[in-house]
């Protein structure tokens, strides 16, 4: 039977003639009542017709039609790390030493996921000057995730739109796409950003551990001493350059200042790839109730999504087991403030060295959805939001400011950096 077929004809598809009464013959009522009664023993009637009462078959179910995309796994940095950027030297058919290969991507229903391209955060000096190679290095991660996806071509295709995400859904691929993990892999420049969007790059961090010539970041577990009180005004150029050309705004790792200074002047919604409530760990990583507040729908607020990160040191305080139950409870505290529509999935798998019990990898995402329905006010319209569609809406609203912008004729920004002492001032040539 299809998933969507009626369990009992319509009256609309055969209406009897004038005057006369629909006839059923006898056997064909006893297999009707034996059906019900098998759909009571099996199941409940749910929105796409039979759902299993176990909740793990019921959300196997569920991610068969509206897979996992996860906005944050560092993938590429374990292929730097591990292999020195050569994918010839890693199988992702088999068991990897990290989070992800492919058969645990297909136990685990994953339709997507976005390739964190991060080079590490150190700091360089008091004007964010100090040279170092972190273009080149991230673009050799880019490189290494494009590699991957054309390496296994069967299993990845490259996306760089929602739309091109939801066809290779469809298609039975793997949507993948990039995200830079922090603006201190700009080099101090709004150029570097245009050409990582050219490259793909569709989300990218203000900050990562360090701050950086454009913005505060919230360290990791004590907060870092400010250099701009939130924003610079520098920064503020590069949230309208991101709006401009689609690249989303994503405020994880950011102080609270910067995080409310975004969320005040951006055009399009954030994301926050990689993050959880600070109301169960205070620690200056996580996420305020102050800026929970400020995201959802309605008036005042920002269209965004909250994806929750598996590291058992966010979820809880230094010592205490983390397991599927406490992402879980992440999930619904972040969705009581924010809403259900504005929560998704931000692992970091491959880029932690702990996972809660129970999350182990990423053929285990269904057991947090079981354990969501287990607790019940979850429907399957909740779920699949969480499971992807909240992150495709918010990059369906970047593209669409993107699209705006360009008809308003909004040009780029010309805007540099005014600590840099290489570049013409407009003088004799």
């Amino acid at each position: 039977m299809s998933e969507n077929a009626p369990l009992l004809p319509s009256s609309a598809d055969s209406p009897p003639l004038a005057g006369q009464q629909r006839k059923r013959p006898a056997r064909t009522i006893l297999v009707v009542l034996a059906l019900i009664g098998a759909c009571i023993f099996v199941g409940i009637k749910g929105e796409n017709g039979l759902l299993p009462k176990n909740p793990m078959k019921r959300a196997q179910y569920f991610l068969s039609n509206s897979p996992v995309i996860d906005g944050h796994v560092d993938l590429p940095e374990l292929a730097r790390v591990m292999y020195g950027n050569n994918v010839d030297e890693f199988n992702l058919r088999k068991k990897t030493v990290g989070h992800v290969d492919i058969p645990r991507m297909k136990r685990g229903h994953m339709g997507g996921m976005f390739f964190s391209v991060y080079v590490d955060c150190v700091e360089d000096g008091p004007d964010f000057l100090l040279p170092t190679n972190r273009v080149r290095d991230t673009l050799e991660q880019i490189d290494v995730a494009k590699l991957i996806m054309e390496r296994y071509s069967d299993v990845f295709e490259y996306c760089e739109s929602a739309t091109e995400v939801r066809d290779a859904i469809y298609g039975g691929k793997v949507a993948g796409l990039l995200g830079v993990e922090g603006a201190h892999q700009l080099g101090n420049s709004l150029g570097v950003l245009r050409q990582y969007h050219a490259l793909g790059v569709r989300y990218m961090t203000l900050t990562h551990s360090c701050n950086n010539a454009f913005a505060d970041s919230a360290g990791i577990f004590e907060p870092v001493e400010p250099a701009h009180g939130g924003l610079s005004s520098f920064g503020k150029d590069l949230i309208y350059e991101m709006n401009r050309v689609g690249i989303l705004v994503d405020i994880s790792h950011v102080a609270d200042t910067t995080a409310l200074q975004a969320l005040e002047l951006t055009r399009s919604p954030v994301i926050l790839s990689h993050s959880d409530a600070r109301h169960f760990n205070n620690i200056s990583r996580n996420v305020p109730d102050e800026v929970l507040r400020k995201i959802g729908s309605g008036k005042g607020k920002n269209d965004g999504v909250v994806m929750v990160n598996f590291y058992p040191a966010f979820l809880l305080p230094r010592g205490q087991k983390a397991d599927v139950k406490t992402v879980a409870d992440h999930i619904e505290y972040i969705a009581s403030i924010s809403g259900k529509a504005h929560v998704g999935i931000g692992s970091d798998y491959d880029g932690v060295e702990t996972v809660p019990e129970g999350l182990e990898d990423v053929s285990k995402y269904p057991e947090l959805f079981a354990e969501l329905i287990r607790r019940g006010g979850w429907s399957q319209k909740d779920l699949a939001g969480l499971a992807g569609e909240n992150l495709l809406r918010v990059l369906e609203g970047a593209e669409r400011v993107a699209f705006d912008m360009k008809k308003e004729g909004k040009q780029p920004s010309m805007a540099v950096y005014d600590k840099r002492t290489d570049l013409g001032n407009g003088g004799e040539y």
